[in-house]
């Protein structure tokens, strides 16, 4: 079960993963920017190629969509301590890094989410949840910024909306 939101980004209820996927019903995310703590460089992953939702494609968030009455907040905590083996005590030492709602499309169908992406400075050890990262490494903005240059790169798609906004 995920958290099932509003067009206006409320949360409005609870729905079967694959129900919300196959409806297009509106949902939530959140996701962690992870820079190195200098800032100069961003931790971008390869999905596994059995995820449910942009199987094998590449990505600068490491996320996932919001349980029923779990925040934005928590969701990030949760998932960058899932995927990459990163452990917060609490959300504050995430930073708001963007906002936005995607109203598009995957497989043909109907995709509508409302994105929470966050921002954290880390240094430390990554440990990829194998069900979920296939591959990680780190680059500057300079060179995300030239791969989201090419459309055809395999990039996660409601990520490629915000990620402009996150980069300097």
């Amino acid at each position: 079960m995920i958290a099932v939101y509003d067009a206006a980004g409320q949360a409005v209820g609870a729905a079967d993963r694959a129900a919300v996927y196959r409806d297009g019903m509106w949902h939530a995310s959140a996701g962690v920017l992870l820079r190195s703590g200098d800032g100069e460089r961003i931790y971008v992953h390869r999905r596994t190629d059995t995820k449910m939702v942009f199987a094998g494609l590449h990505d600068c968030l490491a996320g996932g969509v919001i349980d029923p009455g779990e925040s934005p907040e928590d969701t990030a905590v949760r998932e960058l301590a899932e995927e990459l083996g990163i452990t917060l005590t609490s959300a504050d030492a995430l930073r708001p890094a963007a906002e936005v709602a995607w109203d598009g499309e995957w497989q043909g169908r109907p995709m509508r989410c409302h994105l929470f992406a966050y921002e954290l400075r880390y240094d430390g050890p990554i440990r990829h949840q194998v069900e979920e990262i296939a591959d990680g490494w780190w680059w500057t903005d300079a060179q995300l910024r030239a791969h989201l240059a090419d459309p055809g790169w395999p990039f996660v798609p409601d990520t490629r909306v915000l990620v402009g906004d996150l980069l300097t």
